[in-house]
């Protein structure tokens, strides 16, 4: 299965919706928390592109965006098909 790293802060919502979909693929998932102002985030925010939100979701390096992204990519079928690469 794909290795799957999300970017998080604690009391997201959207971080927490996110991890119960990759939880709910049995995704083996590398949580970072990344509050504002933490190198973490720093590191969240050039790996993406520019991104400041959370949760930013990379699966085996490629980002993928955040938990809208991870929804719509959920619902499309492509979700199954990154994580079983």
């Amino acid at each position: 299965m794909a290795q799957v790293e999300i970017y998080t802060q604690p009391g997201c919502p959207f971080c927490h919706k996110a991890l119960l979909i990759l939880n709910a693929k049995g995704a083996s998932v590398k949580e970072i928390n990344a509050p504002k102002g933490t190198k973490e985030r720093e590191e969240a925010i050039e790996r993406s592109g520019g991104r400041t939100t959370v949760p930013q979701i990379f699966i085996d390096g490629q980002h993928v965006g955040g938990c809208d992204d991870l929804q719509r990519i959920d619902k499309s079928g492509e979700l199954d098909q990154l994580l079983a690469s």
